[in-house]
C-alpha cells in the first residue's frame, strides 16, 4: 500500500465512522476506486484504522468515560451504571458477530450488498427521523457529572434502563451488514426506545467505543501477519493517526450540525450515493 492511500483511507474512515453514512461501505468504495482488491487483509486493515476514531471521541468524551473509570472502583454510581448500560448495549452485537463473521465477510463485503444498505437506510432515515431541535453542545461545555434535563415524554442517558439498552445493542445487530452504518441504527434505537436525540448520540458515540475496540483488536490479531506483509506497520499507523484527526473533527461538526438541524441531511446523502454507485456498478465503471 502507498503511503498516500493509507491517508486517503483514513480520512474516509475519520469522516464517515461517526456520521449516520457507514464507514465500512465507504470503505470498500474507496478501496476498490484505488485498485486494492477485495481481500480479509483487505476487510482487516479498515477494520484495523478504526483505532484512531476510537482515540479521538475518548478525548471527546473524556469526561463520560472518568466517571465510569471511578465507578469502576466503586468511587461514582452513575459512571458504573453507565458502564452497565453500555456492556449490555454491546453484548448482542459481540455475539452475532462472532456467530455469522465468515458469511458476513464472504456475501456482503461487496458493493451491491452496502448500495442496498445505503439506499433502505437513507429512506429509513427520512422516514423515522423527523427534525428535531435537541441543542446539543460539544462535549467539553459539560461540566463533569452535568446532565440536562430532558424534554417532557422522553429521557436522558441517566433515565435509561437496562433493558432500553439491551434493545439498542440489538439493534446495533444491523450494522453488521457492511452499508448500514452503526451510529445510524444505535441512534434510532435510542429514539425508539425514547431517548433525547442528544442523549441518543452520546449513547451511540460511547458504545461505538467498545464495540469498535473489540472488532480492532479481534480482526488485528486474527490478521496481523497478513497486513504486515501487505501493508507495514507505517501504513497502519498513519491510516489510524489520520482516522484519529479526522474523526474528531467530523464527531464535533456532527454535534454542532444536529444542534441546529435535523438527521435528514445523511439520508439523502445516502440515498445520493447508493444511486451514483450502483449507476457505476451497472455501467460496469466500478467493479463490485
Amino acid at each position: 500500500m502507498e503511503w498516500w492511500q493509507a491517508i486517503v483511507l483514513g480520512i474516509v474512515e475519520g469522516v464517515t465512522e461517526y456520521l449516520p453514512i457507514s464507514s465500512t461501505g465507504h470503505l470498500i468504495l474507496a478501496q476498490r476506486a484505488m485498485g486494492i482488491p477485495e481481500s480479509e487483509t483487505a476487510n482487516a486493515y479498515a477494520v484495523c484504522i478504526q483505532a484512531g476514531a476510537i482515540v479521538a471521541v475518548l478525548g471527546l468524551y473524556a469526561g463520560r468515560v472518568y466517571e465510569m473509570c471511578l465507578g469502576l472502583v466503586g468511587r461514582n454510581r452513575e459512571g458504573l451504571q453507565l458502564f452497565l448500560k453500555l456492556f449490555v448495549a454491546f453484548l448482542p452485537a459481540a455475539a452475532v458477530g462472532l456467530l455469522l463473521e465468515k458469511i458476513i465477510d464472504k456475501y456482503l463485503f461487496g458493493l451491491w450488498p452496502v448500495v442496498g444498505a445505503w439506499f433502505v437506510g437513507g429512506v429509513l432515515i427520512l422516514v423515522v427521523a423527523r427534525p428535531r431541535k435537541p441543542n446539543l453542545a460539544p462535549p467539553g461545555r459539560l461540566q463533569r457529572g452535568e446532565t440536562r434535563t430532558p424534554p417532557e415524554g422522553l429521557r436522558g442517558i441517566a433515565d435509561l434502563t437496562l433493558s432500553a439498552a439491551l434493545v439498542i445493542g440489538f439493534f446495533q445487530c444491523l450494522a453488521l451488514w457492511p452499508g448500514t452504518s452503526r451510529s445510524l441504527v444505535t441512534i434510532l434505537g435510542g429514539l425508539a426506545v425514547g431517548l433525547t436525540l442528544e442523549a441518543a448520540v452520546e449513547f451511540s458515540f460511547l458504545l461505538g467505543v467498545g464495540t469498535l475496540l473489540a472488532a480492532t483488536a479481534h480482526k488485528g490479531l486474527k490478521y496481523r501477519h497478513e497486513m504486515l506483509d501487505l501493508y507495514s506497520v507505517s501504513s497502519i499507523g498513519l491510516g489510524c493517526v489520520v482516522a484519529g484527526l479526522t474523526a474528531a473533527a467530523a464527531v464535533a461538526w456532527m454535534l454542532h450540525y444536529l444542534g441546529r438541524h435535523g438527521l435528514a441531511i445523511f439520508g439523502y446523502y445516502r440515498i445520493a450515493i447508493a444511486v451514483i454507485v450502483g449507476a457505476l456498478l451497472l455501467s460496469g465503471q466500478l467493479s463490485p
